[in-house]
């Protein structure tokens, strides 16, 4: 599939990349690329980009990503792609400036973390927050109103939250916890080959608004991973 987006778009995809072991218990980082180069994202927020022991390295290599013309942000260090998993990545031919970058610490018994990373775009600034959060209800719930209250502290910016909540009920139970961040309507996206579960999702704020938004269901995509990437196109508010 071909993308066709406007020109003062930015398409922003999240995935959990299940640390490149597809369905088929094959660890394949070039299927995972093979994926995002179908979604033709600028900016891919990714979830579960290391390996799980420590030194936790990076699952989709740097030198794989280096080849195929996409950027990192280095929140890793010592040969990890991301922190906690988290990691941010864009493509080197989008018009895109990484200024700012930053670990966020989450409340909760399970090692969970985000991370932020500021860009100047060709439209204006974007604040871009990956996350990966808790099994546990109440755990998730503390983790949102914290990264609520985090970004209400930050100098106003177009915002997007993007990652695997692990929240399975499409009732608008996050939403009030972040009143000032809009929630784009959940999609179900997990299990990749019949998605039921709306566990990655995508959150608005600052005058950041979606013209589209969607899950990723090409090919390999169904066997590439546990979960299926979203997307979604982001207009950013008019310069004053």
């Amino acid at each position: 599939m071909t993308r066709s987006v406007r020109s003062d778009l930015l398409r922003l995809a999240s995935y959990n990349v299940q640390k490149c072991v597809g369905l088929d218990m094959r660890r394949l980082p070039r299927r995972i690329l093979q994926v995002l180069n179908g979604i033709g994202a600028d900016i891919v927020v990714l979830q579960e980009a290391d390996k799980r022991l420590p030194p936790r390295p990076a699952a989709l290599p740097h030198f794989v990503l280096d080849e195929a013309g996409w950027k990192i942000a280095d929140f890793g260090g010592a040969g990890s792609l991301g922190w906690h998993g988290n990691a941010v990545i864009w493509r080197e031919s989008a018009p895109l400036e990484l200024t700012g970058m930053h670990h966020i610490t989450l409340p909760g018994l399970e090692p969970r973390g985000a991370i932020r990373a500021e860009f100047d775009t060709a439209q204006g600034k974007l604040r871009v927050v990956g996350l990966h959060l808790g099994l546990i209800g109440r755990h998730r719930f503390q983790q949102v109103h914290h990264l609520a209250e985090y970004c209400a502290e930050l100098p106003e910016m177009p915002t997007v939250w993007a990652g695997d909540f692990n929240e399975w009920s499409r009732l608008p139970n996050l939403d009030r916890l972040a009143p000032h961040m809009q929630f784009l309507p959940p999609l179900p996206s997990y299990p990749a080959p019949r998605p039921v579960g709306p566990l990655d999702r995508i959150a608005l704020g600052g005058g950041l608004r979606a013209d589209a938004h969607g899950v990723w269901r090409e090919r390999p995509a169904q066997i590439a991973s546990d979960h299926l990437p979203i997307w979604a196109d982001l207009e950013l508010p008019q310069k004053e």
